[in-house]
């Protein structure tokens, strides 16, 4: 109905209480009193052309919303919103998109004058913190003409729920490094190879970019092409992510969990791992394990390994590391690497899940990545102007020496550490996993 999409401009309401001030001056002036009778004349005439103007057709505002298919979760995801005016004349819009409640942005909002016939594209981003369904509304526009007594809002139907997958956005990044063989741009370190652990595989002709030194000159001379060798990894090695869905995986970091984090790193190194030859699983446990996806390389693989890490949700529990280890010695028969990313906060918490890690060592390459209190590091840099300032930083200091401690430990225990900062833990991850398979570890 249009007394629906009506709204007053607050021009109107000025013209009104001019009209309103004139009618009480013309209680001591005739004139002043027939003055403001035919200013309301002129105000009733304005409002009705102003309406006749802004409700002439039903489709005068057309609003559509382009977003993916799906969000990349902790990433910047660009949305696009492209307004075209129908009217006969220039306008102004004031455009408002209704976001998920989920972003709790309330004050989106765009206004800019259209031309008739005119159509105005309009950017933003949003950045989800948590995976799921995340459900985008209508777009309201509210028009007003030059007159701007009367307003009127065109509300576009376009409701859509849009899911929010780990970081796959992340995962182009990588894998464009990769590709291109820069990975050391975004952090990653270049590792020297020990020995040589390529085999050959077979004979294939050349193609540009191909390493000259593994040109296979009799082959060339018996079929007057240009020959190359082609190796592949002697065997494809299992690398698992293993992920602690704990109550401790739970502490925020730039508005995302540690779980986020870690889910995250999971889907880029599982798809370094496939790029490096080796077969990329996966393992998810708190309570109890909730999700394997078996080691494997083929097309599918990290589909699959998207689709386990999209359900996983942090349990308000304590980890079990002897269930872990159990399931491990069941489903994972094959000497493997284990990234195991957890988090802990003393050294007794390390200690009583000591037995189980060192269970998984004596079968496999364990990788214990767990995190840095990055707000007791900022504590720690801070002047100290009282008593109790002393105090906090002094506990800070031996709450950041007992992750140092644990560093020490696990290596004593034949177990590989990894201490980060939440935002370095993927390419932190990456070059451990690219150290080891340069000594040869794996």
């Amino acid at each position: 109905m249009i007394w629906r999409q009506l709204y007053v401009h607050h021009r109107f309401y000025l013209a009104l209480g001019m009209v309103i001030l004139a009618f009480l001056l013309g209680m001591f002036s005739l004139f002043i009193f027939w003055l403001a009778i035919v200013l309301l004349l002129v105000l009733g005439i304005l409002v009705v052309v102003d309406a006749s103007r802004l409700f002439g057709n039903d489709r005068w505002i057309d609003a559509h919303r382009e977003l993916r298919q799906r969000l990349s979760n902790g990433d910047q995801n660009p949305v696009r919103l492209s307004i075209k005016s129908h009217y006969p004349e220039a306008v102004r819009v004031r455009v408002i998109d209704e976001l998920p409640v989920r972003f709790q942005i309330r004050d989106l909002h765009w206004a800019f004058a259209l031309a008739p016939g005119a159509t105005k594209s309009v950017r933003y981003t949003v950045r989800p913190v948590e995976r799921g369904i995340y459900h985008f509304g209508a777009i309201h526009c509210f028009v007003h003409t030059k007159l701007g007594l009367l307003i009127r809002r065109h509300s576009a139907d376009a409701a859509r729920a849009v899911k929010v997958y780990p970081s796959y956005l992340q995962l182009r990044h990588y894998s464009f490094l990769a590709f291109d063989k820069r990975l050391q741009i975004d952090g990653i370190k270049r590792v020297r190879q020990l020995g040589h652990t390529m085999e050959f595989e077979h004979i294939r002709e050349y193609v540009q970019g191909d390493d000259t030194r593994v040109l296979n000159w009799k082959a060339t001379a018996r079929t007057a092409k240009p020959m190359v060798n082609a190796f592949q990894d002697e065997r494809a090695q299992p690398v698992f992510c293993v992920l602690d869905k704990g109550r401790l995986m739970e502490m925020p970091f730039e508005g995302m969990t540690l779980l986020d984090h870690a889910i995250n790193t999971a889907l880029v190194m599982s798809y370094i791992a496939i790029h490096k030859q080796d077969k990329a699983g996966l393992i998810t446990f708190a309570s109890k394990v909730d999700a394997i996806v078996p080691p494997g390389r083929r097309s599918h693989q990290m589909h699959r390994i998207l689709e386990a890490l999209y359900k996983q949700q942090t349990e308000f529990m304590e980890a079990d590391f002897e269930h872990l280890a159990a399931t491990v010695r069941r489903q994972a028969r094959q000497r493997s690497l284990m990234l195991l990313i957890t988090n802990f906060e003393s050294v007794v918490g390390l200690r009583r899940q000591l037995p189980y890690l060192s269970t998984i060592a004596a079968h496999h390459v364990v990788v214990v990545i767990f995190f840095q209190n990055t707000e007791l590091h900022a504590l720690t840099r801070q002047p100290a102007r009282s008593l109790r300032e002393i105090y906090h930083q002094t506990l800070a200091e031996k709450a950041l020496h007992e992750k140092q401690l644990m560093v020490r430990i696990l290596r004593n225990h034949g177990m590989h550490a990894v201490l980060t900062d939440p935002g370095d833990l993927t390419p932190n991850t990456i070059n451990q996993y690219l150290a080891l398979k340069a000594r040869g570890v794996i």
